[in-house]
């Protein structure tokens, strides 16, 4: 069978913890630096879905983004969740 290994390549992420609302915001792409929609090109914000309310429009569709998760941009600029065990298993910190 024929192995592959995964490209090193840099990624950005932030921990949702459900109380850094304007960072993750900002993270999302929101622009509006004055006043924070419940929604935006990359996310919108539904209580009734997922504690946190964090739902992201990724390229498979729509994901909750559970207090806790990661939220990765993607090489291509796009977001999506990553639990926290998986996260720390793929990636490393470069900083």
């Amino acid at each position: 069978m024929p192995k592959f290994r995964k490209k090193p390549v840099v990624i950005e992420a932030m921990v949702w913890d459900g109380n850094d609302h304007r960072g993750m915001y900002e993270f999302l792409g929101g622009d509006d630096k004055d006043f924070m929609s419940p929604s935006g090109e990359n996310f919108y914000i539904d209580h009734s879905k997922v504690a946190g309310g964090l739902m992201l429009k990724t390229l498979e569709g729509e994901h909750k983004a559970s207090i806790g998760d990661y939220v990765i941009k993607g090489i291509s600029g796009e977001y999506y969740p990553c639990k926290p065990d998986i996260f720390s298993k793929t990636y490393d910190n470069v900083e």
